[in-house]
Protein backbone atom coordinates (compact mmCIF):
# COMPACT_ATOMS: atom_id res chain seq x y z
CA UNK A 1 0.00 0.00 0.00
CA UNK A 2 2.71 2.28 0.57
CA UNK A 3 3.92 2.74 -2.74
CA UNK A 4 0.53 3.87 -4.02
CA UNK A 5 1.76 7.00 -1.40
CA UNK A 6 2.67 9.86 -3.63
CA UNK A 7 4.85 12.51 -2.21
CA UNK A 8 5.86 15.90 -3.69
CA UNK A 9 9.36 17.20 -2.52
CA UNK A 10 9.36 20.82 -2.97
CA UNK A 11 13.11 22.69 -2.37
CA UNK A 12 15.15 24.58 -4.44
CA UNK A 13 18.52 22.89 -3.24
CA UNK A 14 19.35 20.32 -4.92
CA UNK A 15 21.52 18.20 -2.49
CA UNK A 16 18.57 18.61 -0.09
CA UNK A 17 16.06 17.51 -2.72
CA UNK A 18 18.48 14.01 -3.26
CA UNK A 19 18.52 13.67 0.14
CA UNK A 20 14.98 13.53 1.33
CA UNK A 21 14.01 11.52 -2.22
CA UNK A 22 16.50 8.86 -1.26
CA UNK A 23 15.05 9.21 2.85
CA UNK A 24 11.47 8.93 1.32
CA UNK A 25 12.06 6.39 -1.15
CA UNK A 26 13.29 3.92 1.46
CA UNK A 27 10.54 5.20 3.55
CA UNK A 28 8.68 2.67 0.47
CA UNK A 29 6.78 5.92 -0.48
CA UNK A 30 6.85 7.42 -4.23
CA UNK A 31 8.60 10.30 -4.90
CA UNK A 32 8.16 13.23 -6.74
CA UNK A 33 9.94 16.44 -6.74
CA UNK A 34 10.10 20.38 -7.73
CA UNK A 35 12.49 22.94 -7.33
CA UNK A 36 10.28 26.05 -6.91
CA UNK A 37 6.49 27.09 -6.12
CA UNK A 38 5.59 27.88 -10.08
CA UNK A 39 6.67 24.26 -10.84
CA UNK A 40 5.39 22.72 -7.74
CA UNK A 41 2.08 23.74 -8.69
CA UNK A 42 2.34 22.50 -12.25
CA UNK A 43 3.35 19.26 -10.56
CA UNK A 44 0.46 18.77 -8.30
CA UNK A 45 -2.04 18.31 -11.67
CA UNK A 46 0.48 16.06 -12.53
CA UNK A 47 1.50 13.96 -9.79
CA UNK A 48 -1.88 14.56 -7.74
CA UNK A 49 0.07 13.38 -4.26
CA UNK A 50 -0.59 12.45 -1.22
CA UNK A 51 1.36 14.17 0.71
CA UNK A 52 3.69 17.51 0.37
CA UNK A 53 6.86 18.57 1.84
CA UNK A 54 7.76 22.20 1.59
CA UNK A 55 10.74 24.28 1.73
CA UNK A 56 9.58 27.51 3.69
CA UNK A 57 12.55 29.81 1.23
CA UNK A 58 12.19 29.34 -2.30
CA UNK A 59 12.88 31.61 -5.27
CA UNK A 60 10.00 33.16 -7.15
CA UNK A 61 6.58 32.47 -5.15
CA UNK A 62 7.81 31.68 -1.46
CA UNK A 63 6.70 29.11 0.50
CA UNK A 64 3.79 30.33 2.58
CA UNK A 65 2.56 31.50 -0.86
CA UNK A 66 3.08 28.23 -2.82
CA UNK A 67 1.73 26.94 0.30
CA UNK A 68 -1.44 28.78 0.35
CA UNK A 69 -1.65 28.09 -3.55
CA UNK A 70 -1.47 24.58 -3.03
CA UNK A 71 -4.52 24.63 -0.26
CA UNK A 72 -6.45 26.56 -2.97
CA UNK A 73 -5.92 23.66 -5.32
CA UNK A 74 -6.25 20.59 -3.08
CA UNK A 75 -7.75 21.96 0.82
CA UNK A 76 -6.99 18.04 1.54
CA UNK A 77 -3.46 17.67 0.45
CA UNK A 78 -1.40 17.50 3.89
CA UNK A 79 1.76 19.84 3.69
CA UNK A 80 4.83 19.38 5.92
CA UNK A 81 6.89 22.19 5.71
CA UNK A 82 10.82 22.59 6.27
CA UNK A 83 12.47 24.90 7.08
CA UNK A 84 16.48 25.68 8.89
CA UNK A 85 15.30 29.04 9.60
CA UNK A 86 11.68 29.13 10.84
CA UNK A 87 10.48 31.94 13.48
CA UNK A 88 7.33 31.43 15.29
CA UNK A 89 5.20 34.28 13.55
CA UNK A 90 6.27 32.24 10.06
CA UNK A 91 5.27 28.81 11.57
CA UNK A 92 2.11 30.33 13.36
CA UNK A 93 0.63 31.46 9.63
CA UNK A 94 1.88 28.37 7.98
CA UNK A 95 -0.52 26.63 10.36
CA UNK A 96 -3.35 29.06 9.80
CA UNK A 97 -2.90 28.37 6.37
CA UNK A 98 -3.27 24.38 6.65
CA UNK A 99 0.52 23.08 7.07
CA UNK A 100 0.43 19.87 8.67
CA UNK A 101 3.29 20.12 10.25
CA UNK A 102 6.14 22.46 10.22
CA UNK A 103 9.87 20.82 10.80
CA UNK A 104 13.50 22.22 11.57
CA UNK A 105 15.87 21.76 9.64
CA UNK A 106 18.28 19.52 10.23
CA UNK A 107 15.63 17.12 11.08
CA UNK A 108 16.52 13.04 12.36
CA UNK A 109 14.95 10.85 9.92
CA UNK A 110 12.31 9.19 12.66
CA UNK A 111 11.11 13.28 12.89
CA UNK A 112 10.06 13.28 9.46
CA UNK A 113 8.72 9.07 9.51
CA UNK A 114 6.66 10.36 12.88
CA UNK A 115 5.52 13.29 11.12
CA UNK A 116 4.37 11.74 7.63
CA UNK A 117 2.48 9.27 10.01
CA UNK A 118 0.51 11.69 11.95
CA UNK A 119 -0.19 13.28 8.63
CA UNK A 120 -1.37 10.61 6.82
CA UNK A 121 -3.47 8.82 9.63
CA UNK A 122 -4.83 12.37 10.24
CA UNK A 123 -6.09 12.78 6.10
CA UNK A 124 -7.45 9.04 6.97
CA UNK A 125 -9.65 9.79 9.93
CA UNK A 126 -10.84 13.17 7.51
CA UNK A 127 -11.57 11.52 4.52
CA UNK A 128 -13.47 8.99 6.72
CA UNK A 129 -15.70 11.55 8.71
CA UNK A 130 -16.06 13.29 5.54
CA UNK A 131 -17.53 10.38 3.59
CA UNK A 132 -19.92 9.78 6.54
CA UNK A 133 -20.75 13.22 6.42
CA UNK A 134 -21.60 13.63 2.67
CA UNK A 135 -23.34 10.39 2.61
CA UNK A 136 -26.04 12.07 5.23
CA UNK A 137 -26.01 15.27 3.40
CA UNK A 138 -26.66 13.26 0.08
CA UNK A 139 -29.28 10.83 1.24
CA UNK A 140 -30.81 14.27 3.19
CA UNK A 141 -30.47 16.75 0.35
CA UNK A 142 -32.10 13.69 -2.32
CA UNK A 143 -35.23 13.47 -0.02
CA UNK A 144 -35.95 17.01 -0.10
CA UNK A 145 -34.88 17.98 -3.80
CA UNK A 146 -36.65 15.10 -5.41
CA UNK A 147 -40.28 15.05 -3.34
CA UNK A 148 -42.93 13.15 -4.12
CA UNK A 149 -43.67 14.10 -7.62
CA UNK A 150 -43.05 12.49 -11.26
CA UNK A 151 -41.31 15.66 -13.00
CA UNK A 152 -38.74 15.76 -9.84
CA UNK A 153 -38.10 11.89 -10.14
CA UNK A 154 -37.28 12.54 -13.63
CA UNK A 155 -34.89 15.29 -12.67
CA UNK A 156 -33.20 12.39 -10.33
CA UNK A 157 -33.11 9.26 -13.03
CA UNK A 158 -31.23 11.74 -15.23
CA UNK A 159 -28.61 12.95 -12.77
CA UNK A 160 -28.38 8.60 -11.82
CA UNK A 161 -27.75 8.20 -15.59
CA UNK A 162 -25.14 11.33 -16.33
CA UNK A 163 -23.40 11.84 -12.75
CA UNK A 164 -20.58 9.52 -13.08
CA UNK A 165 -19.75 10.94 -16.82
CA UNK A 166 -17.86 13.85 -18.13
CA UNK A 167 -20.80 15.34 -20.54
CA UNK A 168 -21.14 18.44 -19.95
CA UNK A 169 -24.62 19.13 -18.74
CA UNK A 170 -26.96 22.83 -18.75
CA UNK A 171 -29.34 22.88 -15.45
CA UNK A 172 -32.40 24.95 -16.91
CA UNK A 173 -34.93 26.45 -14.27
CA UNK A 174 -36.11 29.56 -12.81
CA UNK A 175 -34.28 31.80 -9.65
CA UNK A 176 -34.55 29.81 -6.62
CA UNK A 177 -35.64 26.14 -7.88
CA UNK A 178 -32.26 24.71 -6.94
CA UNK A 179 -29.74 24.37 -9.62
CA UNK A 180 -26.78 24.67 -7.93
CA UNK A 181 -27.87 21.75 -5.81
CA UNK A 182 -28.71 19.85 -8.79
CA UNK A 183 -25.36 20.57 -9.84
CA UNK A 184 -23.57 19.53 -6.60
CA UNK A 185 -25.25 16.48 -6.76
CA UNK A 186 -24.13 15.62 -10.23
CA UNK A 187 -20.39 16.53 -8.54
CA UNK A 188 -21.17 14.07 -5.44
CA UNK A 189 -22.00 11.53 -7.30
CA UNK A 190 -19.42 11.62 -10.29
CA UNK A 191 -15.97 9.86 -9.92
CA UNK A 192 -14.61 13.42 -9.75
CA UNK A 193 -15.84 14.09 -6.13
CA UNK A 194 -12.29 13.71 -4.42
CA UNK A 195 -11.11 16.69 -6.73
CA UNK A 196 -12.06 20.37 -6.64
CA UNK A 197 -15.57 21.69 -7.10
CA UNK A 198 -15.32 25.47 -8.33
CA UNK A 199 -18.14 27.20 -8.52
CA UNK A 200 -18.44 31.21 -10.49
CA UNK A 201 -21.48 33.45 -11.07
CA UNK A 202 -21.41 34.66 -14.22
CA UNK A 203 -23.17 37.60 -13.77
CA UNK A 204 -21.60 39.01 -10.31
CA UNK A 205 -18.45 40.30 -12.39
CA UNK A 206 -17.75 42.61 -15.05
CA UNK A 207 -16.63 40.58 -18.10
CA UNK A 208 -13.18 42.21 -17.71
CA UNK A 209 -13.08 40.65 -14.29
CA UNK A 210 -14.33 37.70 -14.71
CA UNK A 211 -12.73 36.48 -17.54
CA UNK A 212 -9.48 36.89 -15.12
CA UNK A 213 -11.31 34.88 -12.62
CA UNK A 214 -11.61 32.08 -14.61
CA UNK A 215 -8.86 32.12 -16.59
CA UNK A 216 -6.09 33.68 -14.59
CA UNK A 217 -3.40 36.30 -15.68
CA UNK A 218 0.25 36.61 -16.28
CA UNK A 219 2.57 39.08 -13.88
CA UNK A 220 2.46 42.38 -15.86
CA UNK A 221 -0.88 41.53 -17.65
CA UNK A 222 -1.86 45.32 -16.82
CA UNK A 223 -1.84 47.49 -14.11
CA UNK A 224 -1.72 46.28 -10.76
CA UNK A 225 -1.08 42.48 -11.85
CA UNK A 226 1.66 42.03 -9.66
CA UNK A 227 2.42 38.33 -10.06
CA UNK A 228 1.08 35.48 -11.83
CA UNK A 229 -2.92 34.68 -11.01
CA UNK A 230 -4.43 31.15 -11.47
CA UNK A 231 -7.68 31.00 -13.22
CA UNK A 232 -10.68 29.05 -11.63
CA UNK A 233 -10.51 26.65 -14.37
CA UNK A 234 -6.90 25.35 -13.25
CA UNK A 235 -8.21 25.27 -9.77
CA UNK A 236 -10.76 23.33 -11.21
CA UNK A 237 -8.37 21.23 -12.77
CA UNK A 238 -9.51 17.52 -12.19
CA UNK A 239 -12.54 18.40 -10.62
CA UNK A 240 -15.96 20.09 -11.81
CA UNK A 241 -16.29 23.65 -12.32
CA UNK A 242 -20.08 25.25 -12.41
CA UNK A 243 -21.00 28.23 -13.96
CA UNK A 244 -23.91 29.51 -13.15
CA UNK A 245 -25.77 32.14 -15.07
CA UNK A 246 -23.79 31.16 -18.02
CA UNK A 247 -26.60 33.88 -20.36
CA UNK A 248 -24.84 36.58 -18.37
CA UNK A 249 -21.64 35.84 -19.55
CA UNK A 250 -20.41 38.52 -22.73
CA UNK A 251 -19.79 37.25 -26.07
CA UNK A 252 -16.25 37.48 -26.47
CA UNK A 253 -15.55 35.20 -23.34
CA UNK A 254 -18.28 32.85 -24.78
CA UNK A 255 -16.01 32.41 -27.46
CA UNK A 256 -12.64 31.74 -24.84
CA UNK A 257 -14.98 28.98 -22.88
CA UNK A 258 -15.94 27.26 -26.48
CA UNK A 259 -12.21 26.69 -26.71
CA UNK A 260 -11.71 25.31 -23.29
CA UNK A 261 -15.11 23.11 -24.18
CA UNK A 262 -13.62 22.01 -27.69
CA UNK A 263 -9.62 21.63 -27.04
CA UNK A 264 -9.51 21.14 -22.99
CA UNK A 265 -7.11 24.35 -23.39
CA UNK A 266 -6.80 28.47 -22.71
CA UNK A 267 -4.52 30.86 -22.64
CA UNK A 268 -3.94 33.33 -19.40
CA UNK A 269 -4.26 37.12 -20.01
CA UNK A 270 -0.79 38.43 -20.79
CA UNK A 271 -0.02 34.73 -21.62
CA UNK A 272 1.81 33.38 -24.52
CA UNK A 273 1.51 29.80 -23.59
CA UNK A 274 -1.53 27.46 -23.81
CA UNK A 275 -2.74 26.10 -20.46
CA UNK A 276 -4.56 22.44 -20.85
CA UNK A 277 -6.82 21.34 -18.57
CA UNK A 278 -9.52 18.46 -17.65
CA UNK A 279 -12.34 20.23 -16.33
CA UNK A 280 -15.55 18.98 -16.44
CA UNK A 281 -18.21 21.91 -16.90
CA UNK A 282 -21.51 22.27 -15.60
CA UNK A 283 -23.76 24.94 -16.18
CA UNK A 284 -26.85 26.59 -15.10
CA UNK A 285 -29.08 29.59 -16.93
CA UNK A 286 -32.65 30.79 -15.53
CA UNK A 287 -33.08 32.59 -18.88
CA UNK A 288 -34.13 30.93 -22.60
CA UNK A 289 -31.27 30.13 -23.99
CA UNK A 290 -32.64 29.22 -27.81
CA UNK A 291 -34.12 32.87 -27.69
CA UNK A 292 -30.88 34.45 -26.92
CA UNK A 293 -28.70 32.42 -29.36
CA UNK A 294 -31.83 33.88 -31.56
CA UNK A 295 -31.48 37.07 -30.27
CA UNK A 296 -27.66 37.37 -30.84
CA UNK A 297 -26.82 37.54 -27.62
CA UNK A 298 -25.97 33.62 -27.14
CA UNK A 299 -23.62 31.78 -29.60
CA UNK A 300 -25.31 29.10 -30.88
CA UNK A 301 -21.73 26.50 -31.42
CA UNK A 302 -21.35 27.26 -27.63
CA UNK A 303 -25.18 26.77 -26.39
CA UNK A 304 -24.81 22.90 -28.66
CA UNK A 305 -21.82 22.32 -26.46
CA UNK A 306 -23.20 23.28 -23.53
CA UNK A 307 -26.71 21.44 -23.72
CA UNK A 308 -25.16 18.14 -24.41
CA UNK A 309 -27.20 16.77 -21.28
CA UNK A 310 -30.07 19.39 -20.41
CA UNK A 311 -31.99 19.23 -17.07
CA UNK A 312 -34.86 21.68 -16.38
CA UNK A 313 -35.89 21.76 -13.01
CA UNK A 314 -39.74 22.34 -13.01
CA UNK A 315 -41.32 25.65 -10.69
CA UNK A 316 -42.14 24.91 -7.22
CA UNK A 317 -46.07 25.60 -8.36
CA UNK A 318 -45.51 22.71 -10.54
CA UNK A 319 -44.67 20.07 -8.11
CA UNK A 320 -46.90 21.79 -5.23
CA UNK A 321 -47.69 18.69 -3.52
CA UNK A 322 -44.08 18.88 -2.81
CA UNK A 323 -44.24 21.74 -0.07
CA UNK A 324 -45.29 19.81 2.83
CA UNK A 325 -41.96 17.55 2.65
CA UNK A 326 -39.98 20.69 1.76
CA UNK A 327 -41.28 22.37 4.82
CA UNK A 328 -40.79 19.20 7.46
CA UNK A 329 -36.60 19.14 5.64
CA UNK A 330 -36.32 23.44 6.36
CA UNK A 331 -38.16 23.06 9.51
CA UNK A 332 -35.43 20.35 11.16
CA UNK A 333 -32.55 22.10 9.42
CA UNK A 334 -33.42 26.18 10.89
CA UNK A 335 -34.53 24.37 14.37
CA UNK A 336 -31.27 22.44 14.44
CA UNK A 337 -28.92 25.51 13.07
CA UNK A 338 -30.46 28.15 15.41
CA UNK A 339 -31.84 25.97 18.58
CA UNK A 340 -35.11 26.39 17.91
CA UNK A 341 -38.27 24.02 18.26
CA UNK A 342 -40.90 24.82 15.88
CA UNK A 343 -42.06 21.30 15.49
CA UNK A 344 -44.94 22.04 12.29
CA UNK A 345 -46.70 25.07 10.89
CA UNK A 346 -50.46 25.17 11.64
CA UNK A 347 -53.02 24.14 9.12
CA UNK A 348 -53.83 27.72 7.92
CA UNK A 349 -49.99 28.24 7.20
CA UNK A 350 -50.14 25.47 5.35
CA UNK A 351 -53.38 25.98 3.51
CA UNK A 352 -51.84 29.23 2.60
CA UNK A 353 -48.33 27.74 1.34
CA UNK A 354 -50.44 24.96 -0.93
CA UNK A 355 -52.45 27.93 -2.37
CA UNK A 356 -49.10 30.58 -3.21
CA UNK A 357 -47.76 30.41 -6.44
CA UNK A 358 -44.69 30.58 -5.49
CA UNK A 359 -42.43 32.61 -7.47
CA UNK A 360 -39.41 32.31 -5.76
CA UNK A 361 -39.43 28.64 -5.73
CA UNK A 362 -37.46 26.89 -3.34
CA UNK A 363 -35.68 29.62 -1.96
CA UNK A 364 -38.34 31.75 -1.10
CA UNK A 365 -40.36 28.83 0.85
CA UNK A 366 -36.56 28.26 2.44
CA UNK A 367 -36.38 31.55 3.45
CA UNK A 368 -39.89 32.28 4.60
CA UNK A 369 -39.49 28.93 6.84
CA UNK A 370 -36.27 30.55 8.26
CA UNK A 371 -38.32 33.80 9.11
CA UNK A 372 -40.71 31.84 11.17
CA UNK A 373 -38.14 29.55 13.21
CA UNK A 374 -36.03 32.56 13.58
CA UNK A 375 -38.85 34.76 15.10
CA UNK A 376 -41.02 31.67 16.56
CA UNK A 377 -44.58 33.27 14.71
CA UNK A 378 -46.03 32.50 11.67
CA UNK A 379 -47.82 35.99 11.59
CA UNK A 380 -45.49 37.76 9.46
CA UNK A 381 -45.74 35.44 6.73
CA UNK A 382 -49.31 35.12 6.80
CA UNK A 383 -49.76 39.06 6.54
CA UNK A 384 -47.32 38.64 3.53
CA UNK A 385 -49.76 35.98 2.11
CA UNK A 386 -52.71 38.45 2.93
CA UNK A 387 -54.44 35.56 3.94
CA UNK A 388 -55.67 36.41 7.45
CA UNK A 389 -59.36 36.20 8.05
CA UNK A 390 -60.83 39.06 6.05
CA UNK A 391 -57.69 40.59 4.37
CA UNK A 392 -58.42 39.32 0.87
CA UNK A 393 -60.88 37.44 -1.36
CA UNK A 394 -61.24 33.53 -1.25
CA UNK A 395 -59.62 31.57 -4.21
CA UNK A 396 -61.41 32.59 -7.44
CA UNK A 397 -63.40 35.36 -6.56
CA UNK A 398 -63.63 38.91 -7.84
CA UNK A 399 -63.32 41.91 -6.14
CA UNK A 400 -65.62 44.61 -6.12
CA UNK A 401 -62.64 47.23 -6.81
CA UNK A 402 -61.82 45.19 -9.76
CA UNK A 403 -65.31 45.30 -10.86
CA UNK A 404 -65.69 49.06 -10.41
CA UNK A 405 -62.60 49.61 -12.51
CA UNK A 406 -63.37 47.40 -15.72
CA UNK A 407 -66.67 49.30 -15.81
CA UNK A 408 -65.03 53.07 -15.32
CA UNK A 409 -66.33 55.26 -17.92
CA UNK A 410 -68.28 52.89 -19.65
CA UNK A 411 -72.01 54.13 -18.28
CA UNK A 412 -74.44 52.07 -18.53
CA UNK A 413 -73.27 51.04 -22.54
CA UNK A 414 -71.28 47.69 -21.06
CA UNK A 415 -69.18 46.00 -24.45
CA UNK A 416 -68.36 42.95 -23.53
CA UNK A 417 -65.36 42.68 -25.76
CA UNK A 418 -63.53 46.10 -24.17
CA UNK A 419 -64.59 44.64 -20.30
CA UNK A 420 -62.67 41.62 -21.41
CA UNK A 421 -59.50 43.69 -22.76
CA UNK A 422 -60.11 45.61 -19.71
CA UNK A 423 -59.91 42.42 -17.74
CA UNK A 424 -56.60 40.80 -19.83
CA UNK A 425 -54.69 44.54 -18.74
CA UNK A 426 -55.94 44.67 -14.98
CA UNK A 427 -54.70 40.85 -14.04
CA UNK A 428 -51.87 41.60 -16.09
CA UNK A 429 -51.27 44.34 -13.89
CA UNK A 430 -52.20 42.42 -10.65
CA UNK A 431 -49.48 39.29 -11.50
CA UNK A 432 -46.38 42.08 -12.75
CA UNK A 433 -47.25 43.97 -9.48
CA UNK A 434 -47.18 40.46 -7.48
CA UNK A 435 -43.49 39.16 -8.91
CA UNK A 436 -42.86 42.71 -8.39
CA UNK A 437 -43.32 42.40 -4.68
CA UNK A 438 -42.26 38.98 -4.41
CA UNK A 439 -38.58 39.80 -6.00
CA UNK A 440 -38.33 43.10 -3.74
CA UNK A 441 -38.68 45.15 -6.76
CA UNK A 442 -36.08 43.46 -8.62
CA UNK A 443 -36.61 44.44 -12.36
CA UNK A 444 -34.37 41.74 -13.91
CA UNK A 445 -35.44 38.76 -11.87
CA UNK A 446 -39.32 39.78 -12.32
CA UNK A 447 -38.86 39.78 -16.23
CA UNK A 448 -36.89 36.20 -16.07
CA UNK A 449 -39.90 35.16 -13.77
CA UNK A 450 -42.40 36.43 -16.56
CA UNK A 451 -40.21 35.25 -19.31
CA UNK A 452 -40.49 38.71 -20.69
CA UNK A 453 -37.94 40.72 -21.93
CA UNK A 454 -36.27 43.41 -19.39
CA UNK A 455 -37.30 46.69 -21.73
CA UNK A 456 -40.77 44.59 -22.20
CA UNK A 457 -41.13 44.79 -18.29
CA UNK A 458 -40.30 48.42 -17.78
CA UNK A 459 -42.35 49.37 -20.76
CA UNK A 460 -45.52 47.83 -18.83
CA UNK A 461 -44.64 48.99 -15.98
CA UNK A 462 -44.77 52.21 -16.81
CA UNK A 463 -48.08 51.66 -19.12
CA UNK A 464 -49.72 50.33 -15.98
CA UNK A 465 -48.45 53.64 -13.91
CA UNK A 466 -46.35 50.88 -11.66
CA UNK A 467 -43.38 52.31 -9.21
CA UNK A 468 -41.72 51.13 -6.20
CA UNK A 469 -43.59 53.76 -3.89
CA UNK A 470 -47.31 52.31 -5.18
Amino acid sequence: MKDKIKVLVIDDDASTRDYLKALITKMGYRVFTAESGEQALTELDKVDPTLVTLDLVLPGIDGIETLRLIKEKDPSVPVIMLSGHGQAKTIVQAMKLGATDFLRKPFESDELKIAFNKALEKKKLVSEVEFLRERVQEQSSSAFLFGTTRKMKDVQEIIEQVADTDITVLIRGESGTGKELVARMLYAKSARRNKPFVKINCAALPSELLESELFGFEKGAFTGAQRRKLGKFEYANGGTIFLDEISEMHPNLQAKLLQVLQDGEFSRLGGENDVNVDTRVIAATNRNLERAVREGSFREDLFYRLNVVSITIPSLRDRIDDVPLLVDYFLKRYNEQYRKSVPFLSDSTMEAFMAYAWPGNVRELENMIKRIVVLGSEKAVLQEFQVQEGSAPPQGSFAIEDLRELTEGLSNHYSLKEIGKRASQLAEKKVIEKVLQQTRWNRKETAEILQISYKALLYKMKENGLTEVS
